[in-house]
């Protein structure tokens, strides 16, 4: 038996196209766009940040000062220190 041929199923499967075509309009019609707004004080905070991170956090004076003292064996420098400058770098705060 072929129930494609039957002429309940045509008109149920006819309602049915009907209602999802009708769906689809809606959908499409109901879709819009997303939109991003940026504070100003994002945009500042961004350009400090940019600002900030092209900095270079090398001062070459102190370096070279340090080689050289590395190179003629004066540099030593306090365990304490060391330490106390590892622990601010991991932003631990080291009470001793």
């Amino acid at each position: 038996m072929k129930i494609f041929s039957n002429i309940n199923v045509q008109k149920v499967m006819g309602a049915y196209k009907s209602k999802m075509n009708k769906t689809e309009k809606v959908n499409k019609s109901a879709m819009r766009k997303d939109k991003v707004e940026i504070s100003e004080k994002a945009k500042d905070f961004q350009i400090a940040m940019n600002a900030f991170n092209n900095l270079s956090g090398i001062r070459s004076e102190k370096v070279e000062d340090i080689k050289k003292a590395i190179a003629l064996g004066t540099y030593n420098p306090k365990a304490k220190e060391v330490v106390d400058k590892m622990f601010e770098r991991v932003n631990f705060d080291r009470k001793v």
